[in-house]
């Protein structure tokens, strides 16, 4: 089976037990890889009664046919679980020489289960697997740790691992690698610390075996050197992801003050100029030639790597107009383990909270030295900070008095930086994204504001489905980056080459789009199986965003029209071959070969 390993690695922390199997291939022809490989495994072993804090709850790392091979921005990795924030299916992509390590390790994907009667962290050397003692790193940071590691065990090492807000388990604390690349943000780095597990360190020697080494290397090379010649390649190699913040300002999607506004008055303060005038450095995932981490110093002249989401989810969304500020932010969070985007929407839901006097502590927009120490205080659930780490959705039924009406989240995942009140199209694609309100399923947005965004029409919905099958589809799975295709325009048929050169096989992009619809599918009938019921409520946003007019900027006075977000979210069923409730219909299961998904599903609807 050329193209993939054919074996995964499964640990055992309770009964310290270390097995290596080998994995159907209808497993890699049905789910392709990666989220496929999660989501299967998932369904498979952790049932329903299972909670997220279980020792039975496991924790999986996947990659897929294209990881850590000599193609663009291939060092990813999946890490999946039963996530802690929402209850549902959780996962998240990390780039990380991890990804690289575990393929040439000989493995697929890695299994963790149970729970170490103490801290420990696990060292994979090829075949050779160990648990360790980490009694000395529990309690520390994840740069101390990981430089700790990086010691011990050699610089070429992969290396995952959590800070004290996962040890601390809080819901929404991630697994981190690399000095601040995160991912995870539904909770993995919480569900690692249940386990008492620190870190997994891996080294891999071996070859990935590969179907036509010759036609790889020349496609590669070929591929490598279009991504340098695409018209937008200097720019993003200035600045990024950090150009989103002019563009989301100019089109007033920009997050501000816990979503209330699409603009912030500050915003060419935090932009990509600003940032460039303070940059040092940067840094990427392995296999990449249009990286992506920029980074400056903060307001302590540390060294951290920004990106959007954590300038408009600290900055903006919480009253912040000083990049270095929000730079120092950043790198707490990336120390601490903590996600960005869950962390400022959870602050800015306090202060409108504190301002409406729901709470006792007062915290107004934009104060730093506050900001901080409710930071601190999250990751170690310490005081005000035991409340914030729960999330919006808890923190709003605990405190109730109409709150809920300001908790930015759906399915308990707290919504990612673009605001939607003028922008339908993008306020489905959370709805119904598969692990909560993320953008990385369906980055809609721009093209919505290009093709209209005040409409509610069916051919929005099929190009949001059209993108979740190539973000969380396609690149899910493969497992890739996206970056190449969303920001310079890299054509997805290099994707097909790829996988003909590493597998043999003549994969077409309709291929890989119904393997994207049966995993899509998978994981909507998790979600139902887990919670017993689902209804549509579950797929629709915050109430903010139909009832409150944007007071500035030029879409000021928009809000969404909630009687045709529904007919649009009737629509979306219906592509998807769903019930009017969200479920998916006895055919459509049939169809993509989830006949075993059927008799569950009964019990739940």
């Amino acid at each position: 089976m050329l193209g993939w390993n054919g074996k995964f690695l499964r640990i055992d922390l309770t009964k310290n037990k270390i097995s290596i199997d080998k994995y159907e291939p209808d497993l890699a022809k049905l789910f392709l890889g990666g989220r496929g490989f999660a989501a299967k495994i998932l369904w498979d072993e952790v049932k329903q009664d299972v909670k997220p804090f279980s020792p039975e709850n496991k924790l999986i790392f996947a990659t897929g046919p294209l990881t850590g091979l000599p193609i663009p921005s291939s060092g990813k990795i999946i890490v999946a679980s039963k996530s802690p924030l929402t209850g549902g299916y959780g996962d998240g992509n990390l780039g990380s020489m991890l990804a690289v390590n575990l393929r040439r390790a000989g493995f697929d994907f890695l299994i963790i289960e149970g729970k170490f009667k103490k801290s420990c962290y696990v060292n994979i050397i090829d075949n050779k697997v160990e648990i360790k003692s980490a009694q000395d790193l529990w309690g520390l940071g994840t740069f101390e740790t990981e430089n700790f590691l990086n010691k011990r065990h050699g610089k070429n090492s992969g290396i995952a691992l959590i800070g004290q807000a996962g040890e601390n388990l809080v819901p929404y604390s991630t697994i981190l690698s690399q000095r601040g690349r995160s991912g995870g943000r539904t909770g993995m780095g919480a569900v690692m610390g249940s386990k008492n597990l620190k870190a997994i360190v891996i080294e891999g020697k071996g070859e990935i075996p590969i179907s036509n080494k010759n036609f790889l290397e020349k496609v590669s090379k070929e591929a490598y050197a279009d991504i340098r010649s695409k018209p937008e390649y200097d720019l993003w190699m200035r600045q990024g992801t950090m150009i989103t913040v002019d563009w989301s300002q100019e089109n007033c999607v920009l997050p501000s003050y816990n979503f209330k506004e699409g603009v912030f008055e500050h915003a060419n303060e935090i932009n990509g100029e600003s940032m460039e005038r303070i940059k040092e450095t940067q840094k990427g995932c392995p296999f990449c030639n249009m990286i992506c981490g920029n980074v400056v110093k903060d307001s302590q002249d540390e060294l951290v790597e920004l990106d959007y989401e954590n300038v408009a989810m600290l900055g903006s969304n919480i009253g912040i107009g000083d990049l270095k500020q929000i730079s120092f932010l950043n790198r707490m969070a990336d120390d601490l383990g903590i996600d960005t985007i869950s962390t400022g929407n959870s602050i800015g839901f306090t202060i409108e909270c504190s301002q409406n006097g729901l709470i006792d502590e007062k915290i107004d927009w934009g104060e730093f030295e506050k900001i901080q120490e409710l930071l601190e205080k999250i990751a170690h659930k310490d005081g005000l900070g035991n409340l914030v780490s729960q999330g919006t959705k808890l923190m709003s039924q605990k405190i109730g008095k109409n709150s809920q009406n300001w908790a930015m989240n759906i399915k308990g995942l707290e919504i990612s930086a673009y605001d939607c009140h003028s922008t339908p199209g993008m306020a489905l694609a959370y709805g119904t994204s598969p692990i909560g309100a993320h953008h990385k399923d369906a980055w809609i947005i721009s093209w919505e504001v290009n093709a209209g965004r005040e409409k509610y029409t069916p051919n929005k919905v099929e190009k949001l489905i059209e993108m979740q099958r190539i973000r969380g589809g396609i690149f899910e799975t493969l497992v890739t980056c996206r970056l190449p295709w969303v920001e310079l325009g890299f054509e997805l048929n290099w994707y097909e080459k790829f996988l003909k050169a590493v597998t043999g096989f003549d994969y077409k992009i309709d291929d890989l789009y119904t393997i994207a619809d049966r995993i899509y599918t998978l994981i909507r009938s998790y979600w139902i199986r887990e919670f017993g019921f689902w209804n549509r409520e579950m797929d629709i946003p915050p109430s903010r965003w139909f009832n409150e007019e944007t007071s500035i900027g030029p879409f000021k006075g928009a809000k969404l029209n909630k009687t045709s977000y529904d007919i649009m979210l009737d629509w979306y069923y219906e592509e998807r071959g769903w019930t009017k409730n969200g479920i998916p219909k006895d055919s459509t299961l049939n169809n993509l070969g989830l006949n075993f998904v059927s008799k569950e599903l009964k019990r739940s609807s």
